[in-house]
């Protein structure tokens, strides 16, 4: 049998206990597990590509002799 439904507002108050179950509280995280690892993971990724082109960056070629390397071939 139901328990007695008492005053108006342990009515509410029992019918609205679903919206704090744990499942449905913070669900942006439960539904992207692992997203907020992989975003660090490709920001150092970045940090890092951008650091070796600065360090390992090839010399650029100078256009005069580019453009008579290109007229000797």
């Amino acid at each position: 049998m139901a328990k007695p439904l008492g005053p108006t507002g342990e009515f509410f108050r029992r019918r609205d206990e679903w919206r704090k179950h744990p499942m449905l509280s913070n669900q942006l995280r439960h539904a992207t597990p692992g997203l907020g690892i992989a975003l660090v993971a490709f920001g150092i990724y970045l940090v890092g590509e951008q650091v070796y082109d600065k360090l390992y960056k090839p010399p650029h070629p100078s256009s005069s002799s580019s453009s008579s390397s290109s007229s000797s071939h």
